[in-house]
């Protein structure tokens, strides 16, 4: 399988689950399936697979970053599919926490929409937007939202 194919195939294992989250957030499988961490495990096998190969290299270069060296590791088909398949997955276990965690604080799914889109698309402005909306919400409802630790 080439960059092209693993960079598409890790488009389509992460899509389903985004649907699932925004068009049908209230539906009981929607709940059963994201409740599992395990829906980030496309991705990330992916990225392993690509990643164990050529650890040594990556760590060189990550032990001691610099714009230039980040800039031409995902300036090569290799790299721009690892750094997409690692966005992938990190932002799809960000909008499942902040999913959950919405259900759980009783945040309208219809407030959740432009948070798990934005999530999906610049993964931390969705996350910004979330804790915005959920402090927003916690104060408007009296309630104090519960940090807890999350284990899978």
């Amino acid at each position: 399988m080439n960059y092209d194919q693993l960079f598409s195939l890790t488009n389509v294992a992460v899509i389903p689950f985004w649907l699932l989250m925004i068009a049908l957030p209230r539906w009981r499988w929607t709940q059963r399936i994201i409740a599992s961490p395990l829906i980030a495990l496309p991705p990330a096998l992916i990225y392993a697979l690509l990643v164990l190969p050529q650890v040594g290299s990556l760590l060189a270069i990550l032990g001691n970053p610099t714009v230039a060296s980040i800039a031409q590791l995902l300036g090569t088909s290799s790299g721009a599919t690892i750094g997409w398949a690692h966005f992938l997955a990190f932002d799809l276990l960000m909008g499942r926490w902040a999913y959950l965690d919405s259900q759980e604080s009783g945040i309208h799914p219809l407030l959740m929409v432009p948070v798990l889109f934005l999530t999906f698309m610049f993964g931390p402005l969705g996350f910004l937007l979330y804790l915005l909306v959920r402090g927003v919400y916690a104060l408007r409802s009296g309630r104090v939202p519960q940090e807890k630790t999350v284990v899978a």
